[in-house]
């Protein structure tokens, strides 16, 4: 098929995942000039009572430096962002940050934790495009139903919240019934997963874990050096701290005072997403990743991580495919 417009034109099939509080405008820019897509959760934009909406000044600041991007570099100009929706019911902030967004024509809309009409006509109204997230086959038929114009097959191994399939059966019962736009996610960190995933049907890799090691990353130092020295090994799978299972580091559960072999399963009815919501101090510092950090041996700039898996990947086509 050929890819809408958004997707089609990137240095490398690559979206990179909006990471919860992690993502912010430094993080998404450089990885839009990179030439990659770059993403931002609009919950991570979250201004205190009174203040003036800080979703508007992050969106105003990417749109204004990515124009001032491509007209100075017009052979090279920036690939476009994406934020990402919490579609969940107990988001409260949903509708007004649909109406900024459209305001500010995003032009790749990611939802998440939920597949709504109206969230998809909202992106449809300034000219974007919605990747709805799904971690089975029934949800990617759900989406698609109510309009999303491409998925995210959210496979075993991902970071943040992710699903229990193997990518290729995920990748494969999609691919049966859609030939839309497909990302996949599930521990792609180098050069040779991302053409993986294409040859397994997929379009994209979205990638997120990486990222984290990342000058720009809105991380904690001690976060950033967690994951460069863990590994798959050190991903633990729970559901204990959102209500969605997802992959989380044992060292930072061990230091929060809980065994990481033995956690509690949580009520997915108590799910919340609200400005209201509260979990135990002791989970502050609960940090999330996927199971490809093996390959992240350092904090770089995300423009020279980009490059890495720019040279990873081609030398993969070159390898494999001759090209």
């Amino acid at each position: 098929m050929t890819l809408p417009t958004q997707l089609a034109n990137l240095r490398i099939p690559v979206i990179g995942s909006p990471l919860f509080i992690i993502s912010n405008p430094d993080l998404v820019i450089a990885q839009c000039k990179a030439g990659i897509v770059g993403a931002f959760p609009a919950l991570n934009a979250r201004e205190k009572e009174g203040e003036p909406i800080l979703l508007e000044a992050w969106l105003k600041r990417i749109t204004e430096e990515l124009d001032r991007h491509n007209q100075a570099n017009p052979d090279t100009p920036a690939a476009p962002f994406a934020v990402n929706q919490i579609v969940h019911r107990s988001n409260e902030r949903l509708e007004r940050d649909l109406e900024i967004c459209a305001k500010w024509k995003v032009p790749i809309w990611i939802t998440s934790l939920g597949a709504r009409v109206e969230v998809n006509e909202a992106a449809h109204s300034c000219g974007g495009i919605t990747l709805h997230d799904i971690i089975n086959n029934r949800f990617a038929k759900k989406a698609i139903e109510k309009g999303a114009d491409g998925l995210i097959a959210v496979a075993a191994g991902a970071g943040g919240h992710a699903g229990a399939q193997s990518p290729f059966a995920l990748v494969n019962e999609i691919r049966e019934w859609f030939d839309g736009p497909v990302a996949l996610s599930g521990a792609i960190a180098n050069g040779k997963s991302i053409l993986a995933a294409q040859a397994m049907g997929a379009d994209l890799a979205y990638i997120g874990s990486p990222f984290i090691a990342t000058d720009e990353a809105n991380a904690q130092p001690e976060y950033k050096q967690m994951i460069v020295e863990s590994g798959a090994e050190d991903i633990v799978y729970s559901n204990l701290f959102t209500g969605v299972h997802g992959n989380y580091l044992k060292p930072s559960i061990a230091r929060a005072g809980m065994d990481p072999d033995n956690l509690e399963d949580s009520d997915p009815s108590k799910m919340n997403f609200g400005a209201d919501r509260e979990k135990p101090k002791s989970w502050k510092e609960i940090w999330g990743a996927g199971q490809g950090i093996g390959a992240v041996t350092g904090i770089t700039p995300a423009a020279q991580l980009v490059d890495r898996l720019a040279v990873e990947y081609a030398d993969a086509r070159q390898e494999l495919c001759g090209g």
